[in-house]
């Protein structure tokens, strides 16, 4: 039983696919719509792929078992893996453990410049290694690695956000995710890109309305800025000529996107922390900054900073 089987339930009619392992003999599965629950191992079955196959194409007479031929989606895992040639380099792969082609790219990003690796198709239940070698030795000089992916399947399906996700290997986290590497069943050091996309829908109209946009011609992608260490989000800051017409929601919203932009810089950059001012007030801003930290997975941990002299107006993120 690996991440990644197709499953059915022994005692109930869901069925769905194995993304990860649970402590107390439990693992986590995803069903219809994306839906992740967990079940004990002695729930469930592996569904093999010939099975999976006779349960698609029985005739329309079973139609009172038409919840077990339905076809079985894995929508999640998406890894980077860096797996060990000698005592010395790892080489870098990418696995594609979902039912999903995946035409993709992946680069480095170094000292505010974007490098291009490989693009390709990644086909469902592939992996590809990248010719590139990285020393063991020099690891804390390894790049951000950025990667781009679009969602495809033939047929109706539903739309799904681009997944684009950006790596900083910390040695913290490194030493600590050496796992067998789905679809390569080897050792290696495994980070998952796909963990916080599931299979989120994108709304149609989101997309028309993207498109219509007018094109212009393509540029360089911008260098990313390193944030100063501390970030003042007070809207006098941020707006110094003026809010204008805005309602108090939309001061919000620039807050909140000044603080996404600088924290998500800091991250590619490799800083180590970060600190916002948030000010006190209501506590809005403050709530919804500690939300959102509490969910990202390149926060190590946040807390109030310098008490004496910003009490509880600003909060320091330890980074990955």
């Amino acid at each position: 039983m690996n991440i990644g089987d197709k499953i059915r339930m022994l005692r109930a009619k869901e069925q769905g696919v194995i993304t990860r392992f649970l402590p107390g003999n439990q693992v986590e599965i995803e069903i219809e719509d994306g839906f992740r629950i967990p079940v004990m191992r002695s729930e469930i079955v592996v569904v093999s792929p010939l099975e999976a196959a006779r349960f698609q194409n029985e005739p329309a007479a079973l139609e009172p078992q038409k919840s077990y031929r339905s076809e079985i989606i894995g929508n999640t895992g998406i890894y980077l893996a860096f797996v060990p040639q000698n005592d010395r380099e790892v080489a870098l792969h990418l696995v594609n453990n979902t039912d999903w082609d995946l035409p993709m790219t992946i680069g480095e990003e170094r000292d505010g410049r974007y490098t291009g690796l490989q693009s390709e198709i990644l086909r469902p239940r592939t992996q590809l290694k990248l010719n590139q070698m990285y020393a063991v030795s020099t690891f804390e000089n390894w790049p951000t690695f950025l990667f781009q992916a679009l969602w495809f399947r033939r047929g109706g399906s539903t739309l799904r956000e681009p997944l684009i996700k950006r790596l900083k290997c910390r040695a913290q986290t490194y030493y600590k995710n050496k796992k067998t590497v789905p679809v390569l069943n080897e050792p290696g050091h495994l980070f998952q890109l796909d963990d916080e996309v599931g299979s989120k829908p994108v709304e149609p109209a989101v997309i028309r309305s993207q498109m219509l946009e007018p094109s212009e011609t393509a540029v360089p992608a911008p260098a990313v800025k390193r944030p100063s260490s501390v970030v003042d989000l007070h809207i006098e800051k941020l707006l110094p000529d003026g809010f204008g017409r805005r309602t108090n929601a939309e001061l919000l919203e620039v807050q909140l996107q000044e603080f996404e932009k600088s924290l998500e810089n800091a991250i590619a950059v490799g800083m180590e922390e970060i600190t916002f001012i948030h000010g006190v007030g209501n506590g809005v801003l403050r709530n919804e900054i500690h939300r959102r930290l509490g969910k990202h997975s390149g926060v190590r941990f946040f807390e109030d900073a310098q008490k004496e002299k910003f009490g509880y107006g600003a909060t320091k993120v330890k980074i990955k």
